[in-house]
């Protein structure tokens, strides 16, 4: 059992690295714009304090963060040259040897971002049944 506990936060800390290489490859003008996009998409939801499922929900309320971050990663690194994502993971790996990374003015946007899609969905919905 100690040996699957070991894996599993072997593959988190993989998880978090190539995550946050995948930030550092979006910001980099050799990446195209819809891969940029994307990207920020992606890098944005994952370090999100809202998840589109919350997790209380049993079983499928952990699916976003098993099963649709990591099939986001997937896809956005195929958009992303091999060389821009091998300079980035590098980046990435020497800063998370150094401390995690840490953005608040990224974690405040993200949340304003989810607070004004909130008030557009209220906006949106009193219009609907009024």
């Amino acid at each position: 059992m100690a040996g699957f506990v070991d894996h599993l936060q072997q593959r988190a800390k993989q998880l978090k690295t190539e995550l946050y290489a995948l930030y550092l490859a979006y910001r980099d003008p050799r990446v195209p714009w819809y891969a940029r996009l994307f990207a920020a998409c992606v890098v944005g939801y994952a370090f999100s304090p809202i998840d589109l499922i919350p997790d209380p929900i049993p079983v499928i309320g952990f699916l976003d963060d098993l099963i649709l971050v990591p099939m986001g990663i997937a896809l956005a690194l195929k958009m992303i040259p091999a060389d821009v994502m091998a300079e980035s993971r590098a980046r990435a790996r020497v800063s998370m040897e150094q401390g995690k990374p840490v953005n608040r003015l990224a974690a405040v946007v993200i949340v304003l971002i989810w607070l004004l899609l909130a008030a557009l969905a209220i906006v949106w919905l009193a219009r609907v049944f009024t």
